[in-house]
């Protein structure tokens, strides 16, 4: 272990399985799904009213608005309902209720933070910060989403979080998102889907479209070339797909930040969404922008993807481009670099990766910085979220699998002008599990997603064993002076 002082914080974020959402349960066999209304048909007015109120009795305080949950699930499956006659509100419900479930959203881990300044530094202290830090919290099924919690360090760095609300609110989806037509017609074109179908479709649509423009123009293109052919079918089917994994997402400012939850969405998030690494991204005209890269899981295929929010109460939910968008942890630069993008990434999962671009959108042609040298990180190394940027280098936070399996973090300096040039690294881990953080879902690992700076600490919160989550704080002045005595 490095000599570097070190302070665990007395803070544990544990997995609670008291907090839900109601999430739709509909069988995939149209019998079954009719079979089950039939027997909600059946009933009186008056079992329906008193069936209602036992649900309502026994689930509405676990949920801030249960009617309008049950009402969207009913709406869900409406078109099976074989009757023409005109259905109670409470027969609506009750059916939406029959097709409903509750999901635990954080029963099983919740683990691999990253933490950012918070947009809103009003109620900070002097000398204190706000922050917000983001969690993979997962539930059955292993299906990870993206929780919340917000708190402040004082002027003395003492780390409290805000209180945790029992409640969880998936947010509001967009229902007609917004599309720049280059980066939709690139992401085709990596996809293998270039044709004069999917030119067709695209050719009338403006350079900002929307989901309801894609929807005309599809529809156009495929009246057009009846009969179908099956790479008509396939190009149509692609197009869709891609709208799906770009989407909009709107919560309340009503809801405290523990109450925010970004649920998967897409076909391609099935599984989970995993890993957001968080950054405040200062462009060069003072314009802030938090980032996330994260990766989509569909059960059989991963996908990077890029969330982008400047409040965390609108999300814009994005694909990534480029030939080198293939793997897990990529982590952007909290700034450009000489005019361009930089972001770390994993190629090879055994190397840590840099790259650089015009665009935050599109990333080609990585180069190898870091390489595995000690035996603890000697399996793979990555990164642990964004580099910070400090006088003496950008410092990166890094991860390495060594004998058994086991994570340890370190760190790394790059240069501030030419961050492809390694300056220094850690020869002993910074952080390696102890006593009680080896046992977990997968035992003998610390893992980040993302630190930062508070004064002339480092904030590093960090997963025990993919399980729970903690916080310790480094001097940074101590860390500094250990990277740069390590150069070559």
């Amino acid at each position: 272990m490095s000599n570097i002082r070190l302070r665990r914080h007395e803070i544990t974020l544990m997995p609670e399985s008291a907090r839900v959402i109601i999430r739709p349960f509909i069988p995939g066999d149209t019998g079954r799904i009719t079979t089950i209304i039939g027997r909600a048909l059946a009933l009186s007015e008056e079992e329906v009213v008193r069936e209602l109120d036992v649900v309502r009795h026994e689930f509405a305080a676990r949920h801030f608005d249960i009617a309008s949950l049950l009402q969207i699930h009913f709406e869900k499956v409406r078109h099976h309902v074989f009757t023409h006659k005109p259905l109670s509100l409470e027969r609506q419900l009750l059916i939406g209720a029959l097709f409903s479930g509750e999901y635990a959203l954080e029963s099983a881990a919740i683990f691999n933070p990253s933490i950012v300044p918070h947009p809103d530094q009003s109620g900070a202290e002097e000398g204190g910060l706000r922050f917000v830090m983001s969690l993979r919290a997962t539930g059955e099924g292993h299906i990870s989403s993206i929780e919340f919690r917000a708190g402040s360090i004082s002027a003395k760095g003492a780390i409290t979080l805000d209180p945790v609300s029992r409640f969880v609110t998936v947010p509001e989806i967009v229902p007609n998102p917004s599309y720049k037509k280059k980066r939709f017609v690139i992401k085709l074109s990596e996809m293998g889907f270039d044709d004069q179908h999917a030119t067709a479709v695209m050719g009338p649509l403006s350079e900002n479209f929307t989901r309801s423009d894609l929807n005309k123009s599809v529809g156009t293109v495929r009246h057009a070339a009846q009969p179908a052919t099956r790479d008509l079918t396939r190009t149509l089917e692609c197009l869709q797909w891609l709208a799906d994994s770009n989407y909009e997402l709107r919560f309340s400012e009503k809801l405290a930040m523990s109450e925010r939850i970004i649920f998967p969405v897409s076909p391609n998030e099935t599984n989970g969404i995993e890993d957001a690494r968080f950054v405040r991204f200062l462009e060069d005209d003072g314009h802030v922008m938090y980032y996330a890269t994260y990766t989509a899981y569909n059960g059989r295929a991963i996908l990077p993807q890029l969330i982008e929010t400047e409040d965390f109460l609108n999300f814009r939910i994005l694909s990534l481009n480029g030939s080198a968008v293939q793997n897990k942890g990529m982590a952007l630069f909290p700034r450009r670099v000489a005019g361009r993008y930089a972001m770390l990434s994993r190629q090879d999962d055994e190397n840590l990766f840099i790259m650089f671009s015009d665009s935050p959108h599109h990333w080609s042609d990585p180069q190898i910085i870091l390489r595995p040298c000690e035996m603890w990180e000697s399996v793979k190394i990555g990164n642990c979220g964004s580099p910070i940027e400090t006088e003496a280098g950008w410092l990166v936070i890094t991860h390495g699998v060594g004998p058994m399996r086991k994570y340890c973090i370190g760190a790394a300096l790059l240069d501030l002008n030419d961050p492809a040039k390694v300056i220094g690294r850690l020869r002993e881990p910074l952080l390696a599990p102890e006593g009680n953080e080896r046992e977990g879902y997968v035992p003998n690992v610390v893992y980040s997603c993302g630190s930062m700076l508070h004064g002339r600490d480092l904030i590093l919160p960090y997963a025990m064993s993919d399980k729970a989550s903690a916080i310790a704080s480094i001097s940074l002045d101590e860390l500094l002076e250990e990277l740069l005595a390590s150069r070559q």
